[in-house]
């Protein structure tokens, strides 16, 4: 194969994996906008829609790193098209069944999917690209997760305009499978051969260990910080993450190599990368309830609203690696940062009827700073391992980045819940009446509504939005912190530098773990 067809394939095989992210990003996003339609027609309680949220992103976090493994083990371009296919199945299956258990169990198999998908679409990278270039290709893949993400609502709310609440796992199955197409055709197959054997105990302590993690922090906000059931997957947790790590440091070739987080490089961009999925998973979680309940807005309409932060995230995820190549990925991070929490203490400034402009300003910004921080960090910490170690090491970075916005929802969820619920005057209202206003935004409007009672629905909008202060002030201190650690702490090589230090070992042929294996699995 002549070198201009390599350099036409790579590039339509980036545009594959980009699709595929952007699939995924909208089934984050685009159920959000489904529940009270399923609760209707699917007679689902409270619990139930929780759950077919929750599930997906259990299952999703719990099976990232045993899924990194396996792409090195057996192929990345092999498990990435099988993760793909099954998301595909599992999103027919949601679309078909008609009970809230089936979409449950329908949902799960979509997080096994994308845990395939996410960590072995950015771990192919290296063997397609350089150095030169692989910090545009991470950009791509990232910014098109995140673009699906603030899209998920609009494309929901169109579907739901026009079909049933089943339409919403069918937008899946066009895009997954050009995907699946694309990539059996175009990508090139990689893995390290000297990968160690997947242990099945290990794998299950990991699955494990990190779904009771998972389940423990979003269970705490319904069921309380010091519930037995919260308690106890913690403590479940605790013993088999331990376990884990003692068995990996005794193995000879462990499966999980512990080592990587020694290096300097990958934590502090990891915790870069964590931090900013922290903020922007709260802020999408907490601006739907805003720009609708507060702001009136439908669903398509409050999709069409968050549009200004992934506006923000492209133009600064595109001039990001251009400055990191100019001044290394240390001042870019951290400035990235530093603008995310001036985005948030910006944004913790909005009030209630304050209109859609000054949000539209503080979004922005938002998305600027996510971009600057989210994509060099990435690139830093997945260019600073062994490529023979990308498999493992995508894994362990975007499970870290999952777990982070685990703990983005819960925590936030939980902060702004308790002070919406302390700042709201429902007194003289009956305890029904009350109760119910407690609990949710929506349903305080619901109340004021039946009782005719306007201020109720303005004390209400006014708790709400002092709650999502508290948490955007919350969110810049967490910024703040983070940017004065990576100013510190991260190293700062620059690519150019790199490159005129070891022209040789760049002129040289590329690890045998990750050259491109064209003919594996085609011929």
């Amino acid at each position: 194969m002549d070198a201009v067809t390599k350099d036409v394939r790579r590039w339509w095989a980036l545009g594959a994996l980009v699709a595929s992210m952007l699939t995924l990003g909208f089934d984050l996003t685009i159920l959000n906008v489904a529940l009270p339609t399923m609760a209707a027609q699917l007679r689902a309680s409270s619990g139930e829609l929780q759950w077919i949220v929750d599930s997906y992103v259990v299952v999703f976090a719990a099976l990232m790193l045993p899924a990194g493994l396996l792409g090195d083990r057996f192929g990345r371009r092999r498990m990435l098209i099988a993760g793909l296919v099954v998301f595909l199945a599992g999103s027919v299956f949601g679309a078909l069944v008609d009970t809230p258990g089936l979409v449950i169990a329908a949902r799960s198999v979509m997080g096994l999917g994308a845990a395939l998908v996410i960590p072995l679409g950015l771990s192919v990278l290296p063997s397609m690209f350089g150095e030169e270039e692989r910090g545009k290709a991470v950009a791509a893949v990232t910014a098109s997760m995140a673009a699906g993400m603030p899209l998920g609502p609009l494309v929901g709310g169109l579907l739901l305009d026009h079909y049933w609440w089943g339409s919403i796992f069918l937008i899946n199955i066009p895009m997954a499978a050009v995907g699946i197409t694309a990539c059996f055709f175009l990508l090139p197959e990689s893995r390290d051969p000297s990968s160690p054997r997947v242990d099945a105990l290990s794998t299950a302590c990991s699955a494990l260990g990190l779904g009771a993690l998972v389940f423990g922090i979003i269970e705490a906000p319904e069921r309380g910080w010091g519930s037995a059931e919260v308690l106890g997957s913690f403590a479940v947790s605790a013993v088999l993450l331990a376990g884990l790590v003692l068995r990996e440091r005794r193995a000879v070739r462990p499966m999980l190599d512990l080592k990587l987080l020694a290096h300097r490089g990958f934590l502090f961009n990891s915790l870069a990368a964590t931090l900013g999925t922290f903020v922007f998973s709260g802020l999408l979680f907490l601006l739907p309830t805003y720009l609708q309940e507060v702001g009136g807005s439908d669903a398509f309409g409050a999709g069409l609203r968050l549009l200004p932060m992934m506006g923000g995230l492209m133009v600064s995820a595109r001039l990001s690696t251009s400055l990191v190549h100019r001044m290394g990925p240390r001042p870019v991070v951290t400035t990235g940062l530093v603008v995310l929490c001036f985005a948030a203490l910006l944004g913790s400034r909005t009030e209630p009827g304050g209109g859609y402009g000054f949000t539209a300003l503080w979004l922005t910004i938002a998305g600027l700073g996510f971009g600057l921080a989210m994509v060099p960090a990435m690139d830093a910490a997945l260019g600073g391992i062994p490529a023979e170690e990308a498999g493992s090491g995508s894994g362990l970075l975007m499970t870290l980045r999952q777990v982070g916005g685990a703990i983005g929802i819960a925590l936030l969820g939980s902060l702004v819940a308790g002070a919406y619920g302390d700042r709201i005057d429902t007194g003289g209202l009956p305890e029904a009446a009350a109760d119910a206003a407690r609990d949710s935004l929506s349903g305080a409007h619901a109340v004021a509504e039946r009782l005719a009672l306007p201020a109720l629905a303005r004390s209400a909008d006014a708790a709400y939005v002092d709650g999502m202060a508290a948490v955007l002030v919350v969110c810049g201190i967490a910024a703040l912190v983070t940017a004065a650690l990576t100013a510190l702490l991260l190293p700062n090589g620059r690519p150019t530098d790199q490159a005129d230090a070891e022209p040789a070992e760049k002129a040289g042929p590329p690890a045998p773990a990750m050259v491109p294996q064209e003919a594996d699995d085609r011929q």
